[in-house]
């Protein structure tokens, strides 16, 4: 049987700096097709910068 894709997914939230994967959320795909952004604090940096959506592998 062909698994249905869920409405809710699991996404995970990347510095736009250091480029590491911070942050894990959710996000409903029928409220929001866009891509996440946040500013988020990075601990590697050690300040807050942007945060965007990319997939969890």
């Amino acid at each position: 049987m062909a698994s249905k894709k869920q409405v809710v997914e699991l996404v995970a939230l990347q510095c736009s700096e250091c480029k590491r994967k911070n942050y894990t959320t959710s996000k409903n795909r029928r409220n929001t097709q866009e891509k996440l952004e946040f500013n988020k604090y990075c601990p590697f940096d050690r300040k807050h910068t942007l945060h965007k959506e990319t997939k969890i592998k």
